[in-house]
């Protein structure tokens, strides 16, 4: 309005100079200025009117592209929730080792050739960045703990469209590494902290650092920062701090988040532990009665909660009590390049064998993305459906030795579920056969061929032969965790049965070792049969490869004999 009234004075003083130029004809009288400055006011009024609607219209045609756009994006799913957030892990390793989270020895970590590279996250983020994501938080495990970790950082801003670029670290080394973050660019940080006690804090961790951490979080203040502070409750644990927690708000601007524990023991859930979001609303309000609510937004997985007076806030991340699926706009993207449309869910697609798969090229990776995002429900179905890795979500380094499925009692699974190769280091040598048999079905037409040793390709059943004890002497690079065995013996029989219009495929292995020879006999007489179709295909196609079987096996702990 003081636009228009100083637009207004303007055009009267250059109308009165216009008239004070004109041949003296009298002078104006008030209410002839009054028409004018009236006219020239509405004007004024009128243009700034159809600007403001112009402008109007330009933001809505701007929303409308965006929204069309997000619509097509392979980041929105099939219920309309566009996701901008992603969540990169940059390791598995962490330099705590947390009692609720792992053992002192710490856990088996995976071959480093099976992780992303450095090139490999700054590729896949970009993608990332170019299909609608507009913040990355980087996770590990402890990022830290990566040395280019601020490479990273400055790789990561100096894309162009991604607005934000945060951190999530257990702060041990924010004193020495911050201030080269904040000058790579880093916008924000999570720190994980449990308690507010020294002595606890290394009884949790195993480690000394408490200090480290405090000084790391004032020294963010410092920089201008306002950290987050992520607190997993836990009954029994440090309940007994959650008014100490308030307090640190007092004179710290910070925002302590207070996470439910998701209490699960092996395969048969637990809640003892969990302290709900509105228990622990009741516990702050006995000590500060006028602890409040305040507004959140519309992707925020916090609920923000604050005492009046105090220079931070509180916030309350309710994944069990009070899930926020409908408004998720996040995506995490694994340490071995899997991306996991939902934290809390167990299906994960590789991003990193289709990355360095030389057949792959880019577009068929975002279409690999969509396909994903695609595929991500409604909402997380709450405890039956959790796997390991959604502790991340509450815990950015934990790895809980107890999780819904007992995988140590799988012998090919260790306890972290990651697969693993049987030792059979304390087995004794024994000598070890097996026999297993498989049939070709190939008609009449192919058995008076094979019959005649008449087929193009050659002698079927010779080749059969010689391809089946190849076979078995690569078992152990077909078969996933299958031993390497050094073989005394391979024989394999192929004969044709001309009434029943097939061939029979035999082989027997043997071998003086600790483990058994069963899949090396399966393997040669699978390789003999797929030969056989093989040489057979050109003359037909109506080929069945049928019974391979397992006849025999012995030398082991058990023996088998097929009747």
């Amino acid at each position: 309005m003081r636009l228009l009234v100083k637009r207004a004075k303007l055009m009267l003083f250059q109308c009165g100079a216009q008239i004070s130029r004109r041949p003296f004809s009298g002078m104006a009288t008030g209410s002839q200025f009054h028409r004018l400055a009236t006219a020239t006011a509405t004007k004024t009024v009128a243009t700034g009117a159809q600007q403001h609607d112009l402008d109007t219209d330009s933001h809505l045609r701007e929303t409308t592209i965006r929204q069309n756009q997000a619509a097509t994006s392979p980041l929105t799913d099939s219920f309309g929730r566009h996701h901008t957030y992603l969540r990169i892990s940059l390791t598995e390793r962490c330099n705590l080792r947390c009692d609720y989270c792992m053992p002192a020895e710490g856990v088996p970590l995976q071959p480093k050739s099976q992780l992303l590279t450095t090139e490999e996250v700054l590729h896949l983020a970009r993608i990332f960045v170019e299909q609608g994501v507009r913040k990355i938080r980087l996770t590990g495990g402890e990022p830290t703990v990566r040395r280019d970790i601020v490479e990273i950082v400055a790789q990561l801003k100096a894309l162009p469209e991604l607005e934000h670029v945060g951190i999530t670290t257990n702060g041990l080394v924010l004193t020495r590494l911050l201030l080269p973050l904040q000058r790579a660019g880093l916008d924000s940080l999570n720190i994980s902290l449990d308690t507010l006690r020294k002595d606890r804090f290394e009884r949790i961790t195993r480690r000394k650092g408490w200090e480290r951490v405090i000084a790391g979080i004032d020294l963010a203040i410092q920089l201008g920062y306002r950290p987050k502070v992520n607190c997993v409750l836990m009954r029994d644990f440090n309940e007994d701090e959650i008014c100490d927690f308030v307090e640190f708000t007092r004179e710290r601007p910070v925002d302590v988040r207070f996470i439910e524990y998701m209490p699960f023991s092996g395969n048969k859930w637990q809640t003892e532990r969990l302290i709900s979001y509105s228990e622990t609303v009741k516990i702050i309000r006995e000590r500060f009665p006028d602890f409040q609510a305040l507004p959140n937004g519309p992707n925020d997985t916090s609920k923000a909660y604050a005492v009046p007076g105090f220079a931070g806030q509180m916030g309350f991340i309710t994944s069990m009590t009070e899930h926020f699926c409908g408004t998720c706009n996040r995506l995490r993207l694994t340490a071995d390049g899997n991306i996991k449309v939902c934290l809390f869910g167990n299906k994960e697609y590789s991003l990193r064998d289709a990355l360095r798969s030389d057949q792959c090229t880019e577009e068929q990776l975002i279409e690999l993305i969509g396909s994903a995002v695609q595929r991500k429900k409604r909402q997380h179905a709450g405890y039956a459906t959790v796997d390991i890795r959604q502790q991340h979500l509450l815990h950015p380094h934990q790895k809980p030795l107890l999780h819904m499925r007992n995988y140590s009692n799988l012998t090919h699974i260790d306890a972290q579920g990651k697969a693993k190769m049987v030792d059979v280091a304390a087995k004794a040598q024994t000598t070890r056969v097996a026999t297993a048999e498989a049939f070709v079905q190939v008609g009449e037409r192919l058995t008076a061929l094979i019959a005649a040793n008449e087929l193009a390709k050659g002698d079927v059943l010779s080749i059969a032969q010689l391809a089946g004890i190849m076979g078995a002497k690569q078992t152990s690079q077909l078969i996933p965790l299958c031993h390497n065995i050094a073989l005394s013996s391979v024989r394999v029989q192929a004969t044709l049965l001309e009434a029943e219009k097939c061939v029979r495929l035999e082989a027997s292995v043997r071998c003086t070792g600790q483990t058994g020879v069963e899949m090396e006999a399966l393997t040669a007489v699978a390789v003999a049969a797929l030969t056989v179709y093989d040489m057979c295909k050109a003359v037909s196609h109506d080929i069945c490869i049928t019974n391979v079987r397992l006849l025999s096996k012995s030398g082991g702990k058990r023996d088998f004999q097929r009747q």
